[in-house]
């Protein structure tokens, strides 16, 4: 079964807190998950291997730690997941990035691809897949479907706030994929909104309601 892991570092809950007011705009709501993005991926990337190198200092040579192993790939599900990219390339600026679309079929309500480009390099890379919210877990499931069906599999899922249907559908249908939230809320309503929720990430992150 994946691991879910919710970081309650005071500045992610202070930050997320101001997102959720609905008096906070546009370009708040922009800032504050760009610098949400990156205090999480600090700790997503905790487990990264490591190597020693040896380096010269202006005083000697010594040998210290630097990255080993796969390389990383982030990958935003289009389009609110956009907002996450920025943060995280602060601080893995050599990370490549992909995208997958995804839209829901009226007649059949599941989802169907309608856009995915990823890194040529994708099946050796360790891939974040970010969206701010994992409400059914429908779209999540399906988006890290259709990634591995191009022969990827070490993948995380990152998302800003996760409802425990969503969770639960990852877990079922996903059991290797980690799962890294900043919060952790009630349910969902009728209307398939996370309560407490924000609201719909990508209309207030791109101004569009």
């Amino acid at each position: 079964m994946s691991k879910v892991h919710v970081f309650d570092h005071p500045l992610i809950q202070h930050k997320l807190s101001i997102m959720r007011d609905k008096n906070t705009g546009t370009k708040a709501f922009r800032e504050l998950l760009d610098e949400i993005a990156m205090l999480m991926v600090y700790e997503v990337a905790r487990d990264l291997p490591t190597e020693p190198v040896e380096i010269e200092t202006p005083i000697c040579k010594t040998t210290v730690q630097m990255l080993a192993g796969k390389p990383i790939g982030i990958i935003p599900i289009l389009r609110a997941g956009l907002g996450m990219v920025d943060g995280i390339t602060n601080l893995i600026p050599n990370a490549k990035i992909g995208h997958i679309g995804l839209y829901r079929d009226p007649q059949t309500l599941e989802p169907v691809e309608y856009y995915c480009k990823l890194p040529a390099d994708a099946e050796q890379r360790e891939l974040f897949v970010v969206d701010p919210m994992l409400a059914t877990g429908g779209s999540a499931s399906a988006a890290i479907r259709f990634i591995k069906q191009r022969g990827c599999h070490n993948i995380r899922l990152v998302n800003l706030i996760a409802a425990p249907e969503g969770v639960a559908r990852i877990q079922k249908d996903h059991p290797d994929v980690n799962i890294y939230v900043a919060a952790m809320d009630e349910k969902l309503n009728e209307h398939g909104y996370i309560v407490p929720g924000l609201g719909d990430a990508g209309d207030r992150l791109f101004g569009t309601k």
